[in-house]
């Protein structure tokens, strides 16, 4: 296929570096300000250079000389959105998204913001497109959620829940092994460049809780009969406590129980929440570092786990590669 990528981040520019590895053709890449679009899209050898559009971001800080509207306006088949996550409006990778659906184009997403606050005008959008929309990445990385919820059926699902962030999980392993309390931990993480100078999105809540908002729509919507009847969640259904208030104490008494704590997301089809819970010590929740792990309640199969990297550029870029794969 070829690919239109919009946002130039790590997994912007993972998806250029890897599509080629994967059979497609980068035709168009845009960041914030500036884009590429690759001079004719005919032939095989048409895309842009994926090394060149690398080397010329991390040392002039743009992809290209062109407007990043070019980008939307290339000859592509599958948009890829990996702008920054916004939440409300979910602007601009919302109107990015509906850029591609009117011109009858797939979109592939790795930005959680459209699929998390705006579910229901997405599915809208593409009631009225000849292109679909899928978005992988924006659960669990590398861990392929989604597509297994939709393999065994939503109507088959009563539940997802999991560890789904890796700097919260982070810091919660290093404080029950270390005996450390959190705002030492927290300084460590982020000397060590696993959690943002601004860590709120990730020990609040926020991050795990959007993926977990995702899976209830996938719920909601997919075993509905009729989707006007399914449920839309957004972030402000969720509900949500972090990790800032755990205390080393906490996590030192639970180890005395043959327990742990983990930051804990879970939706259904009726209900999103995310908190800290206390899990056996050596069970399947209790991943650790950075991992993350999707634990899938079905009907008929059991319960099934799958567990890996749930960030990272590489990582989250076999997600969306792997889903512009499903749309050929």
């Amino acid at each position: 296929m070829r690919l239109a990528v919009v946002g130039a981040g790590a997994v912007g520019r993972s998806v250029v570096d890897l599509a080629g590895e994967y059979g497609h053709e980068v035709v168009a890449v845009a960041d914030s300000s500036s884009a590429v679009v690759a001079d004719g899209t005919d032939g095989r050898d048409a895309g842009v250079d994926p090394d060149a559009v690398v080397a010329r971001k991390a040392e002039r800080g743009i992809v290209g000389d062109g407007d990043p509207a070019d980008a939307l306006a290339a000859d592509y088949d599958a948009l890829v959105e990996a702008t920054p996550t916004t939440l409300g409006d979910a602007e601009p990778g919302f109107s990015h998204v509906r850029t591609a659906l009117e011109r009858d184009r797939h979109a592939v997403l790795a930005n959680k913001g459209p699929v998390a606050e705006r579910f229901g005008d997405l599915r809208a959008l593409v009631n009225d497109s000849d292109g679909e929309i899928r978005f992988e990445a924006t659960v669990g990385g590398a861990i392929p959620a989604v597509s297994t919820v939709e393999d065994i059926e939503p109507g088959h699902v009563t539940a997802v829940r999991g560890v789904l962030n890796g700097t919260a999980n982070f810091i919660l392993t290093r404080m029950a092994a270390e005996g450390l309390d959190y705002e030492h931990v927290l300084a460590e993480a982020q000397d060590l460049g696993v959690a943002e100078a601004d860590p709120s999105f990730d020990v609040d809540g926020t991050d795990a809780a959007l993926k977990c908002v995702i899976l209830a729509n996938v719920l909601s919507f997919g075993a509905a009969d009729d989707p006007a009847d399914a449920r839309e969640f957004t972030l402000d259904d969720a509900d949500v406590s972090g990790i800032r208030d755990v205390p080393g104490s906490a996590l030192r008494l639970a180890a005395e129980d043959g327990r742990t704590v983990r930051l804990i997301g879970e939706a259904t089809g009726e209900t999103v929440r995310v908190a800290p819970r206390l899990v056996p010590e050596n069970g399947t929740l209790a991943v650790s570092g950075t991992q993350n792990i999707v634990q899938i309640e079905t009907t008929h199969a059991g319960r099934l786990n799958i567990s890996g990297r749930g960030a990272g550029g590489p990582e989250t870029a076999s997600a969306v590669l792997g889903d512009v794969g499903r749309l050929e």
